[in-house]
């Protein structure tokens, strides 16, 4: 089957880049002084910036590659409206009372992406089409029944249980034993709506230093000296927005940090009626499988995308587009004989808690830990961090805490990520087979 699956024409690179894809940028002569340094240049270091240029003061975004190269421009495309949040498999599960401020904050985040591209007239395919997360098991289907309220009530989710007797009208498979839709959840074009980030950089004439990897940094009693080939930059204060592409020179955010790889293959182009069964409502999808799968139309609605946790670790996305093809099929039987013509690769930021994070640490501030969810979280929590530098915040958001978690025996090796892996499958595998 694999050589059957590809595509001749088929591309080991995000579909997405067919429209709009990392550019070389012009070497920029690096300010000796800056009032904000910003390491990363994804969603959550311009948000950063633009909060920071709103509110005067002068920052400098420094990346190790050509901006956007990183998760920005390869994720999914789906804007949840918090469904994620407080969905933990390894820590202790958020009880309804301690789940609120989180809930509210993730519906925060959602409205500020839906105003900012609205506001800014961002050409990214914006489309409130709502969400259906499948039910694995029984069990998990049980669990939304009870998610349901907490949702609605806190992040304004416009939820609601479908049974499995009905779930055709939201999705073309038999596959899952019900659902629930979120109506208050997007999908766009990724790469077009980092382009439109990256425009209003530009537009404010924020520098942004790519190619230009950070390799040090050392605290004095005046702020920080950044580190760079290119020569030194004194930054009164410093931003991380690395997320699951931090590395050594912050050891005390690389280990607080597990990155995982995500894997996505687009489909060639559908015969229309087979398209447009598929998603009847155009909404997006994922399910409660702890081995997550998510997907959704292209914007035109002529492909299906699809990803998830093909395997865990890194490899190489031409090998695991096979098995992402195999989930694909199990759950939409007639795509049988649809060929690939894209499959790539990103990288995911967990943290040990599942939960997303902003604060300071070390006298840096950061916005990390998107944990599926990054262009929401850190979109919003980028902003958030940018705002409460310039002293512009009237609230603490719920996710600046103090406890950012850690574990001893963890320094950034994933070594262990594989074995998870196994665990969540044969976890699974009780769930549907057993459990029911």
């Amino acid at each position: 089957m694999p050589s059957q699956i590809f595509h001749p024409e088929f591309k080991p690179r995000p579909f997405w880049w067919e429209t709009y894809a990392p550019e070389a940028q012009a070497p920029i002569d690096l300010p000796k002084e800056t009032r904000v340094a910003i390491i990363g240049a994804g969603y959550a270091g311009l948000s950063a910036a633009l909060a920071l240029n709103e509110a005067g003061l002068d920052c400098l975004v420094l990346d190790a590659n050509e901006p956007g190269f990183g998760a920005s421009t390869r994720n999914g495309g789906m804007v949840s409206g918090g469904v994620n949040v407080s969905k933990r498999y390894v820590a202790r599960p958020l009880s309804a009372e301690e789940a609120v401020p989180f809930l509210n904050d993730a519906a925060d985040a959602f409205a500020h992406v839906e105003t900012l591209i609205t506001r800014e007239k961002i050409a990214c395919h914006w489309t409130k089409a709502g969400y259906f997360l499948g039910a694995w098991c029984q069990s998990h289907y049980r669990a939304m029944e009870k998610k349901v309220q907490a949702l609605n009530a806190d992040a304004q989710s416009g939820a609601y249980i479908v049974p499995r007797e009905r779930q055709r009208e939201e999705i073309g498979s038999d596959y899952y034993r019900g659902g629930m839709v979120v109506e208050r959840a997007a999908h766009i074009h990724p790469a077009l709506y980092y382009k439109g980030l990256l425009n209003l950089i530009r537009k404010r004439s924020i520098p942004v230093a790519a190619k230009t990897p950070v390799t040090g940094l050392v605290q004095s009693a005046s702020g920080w000296t950044v580190e760079t080939p290119r020569g030194p930059v004194k930054a009164g204060d410093v931003v991380i927005a690395t997320n699951a592409y931090t590395g050594n020179v912050t050891p005390q955010f690389k280990r607080r940090l597990v990155p995982v790889g995500s894997y996505i293959i687009a489909t060639e182009e559908l015969p229309p009626d087979i398209a447009a069964s598929l998603s009847p409502k155009n909404r997006s999808f994922a399910d409660t499988r702890r081995v997550l799968t998510y997907f959704r139309m292209s914007p035109d609605g002529r492909r299906l995308i699809f990803g998830g946790r093909a395997k865990f670790g890194q490899t190489d996305p031409v090998e695991t587009a096979p098995i992402l093809y195999r989930f694909m099929l199990d759950r939409y039987p007639q795509l049988k004989g649809t060929r690939i013509t894209h499959a790539w690769t990103g990288n995911v930021a967990f943290t040990l808690d599942e939960m997303p994070h902003m604060g300071r640490l070390d006298n840096l501030h950061y916005a990390l830990g998107c944990n599926g969810s990054g262009i929401a979280m850190l979109s919003y929590l980028g902003f958030q961090t940018g705002r409460k530098i310039a002293g512009r915040v009237n609230r603490i958001c719920a996710f600046d805490q103090e406890e950012f978690p850690t574990h001893p025996l963890y320094h950034g090796n994933t070594w262990f990520v594989p074995w998870i892996g196994r665990y969540f499958r044969t976890r699974d595998w009780i769930d549907r087979n057993i459990l029911g």
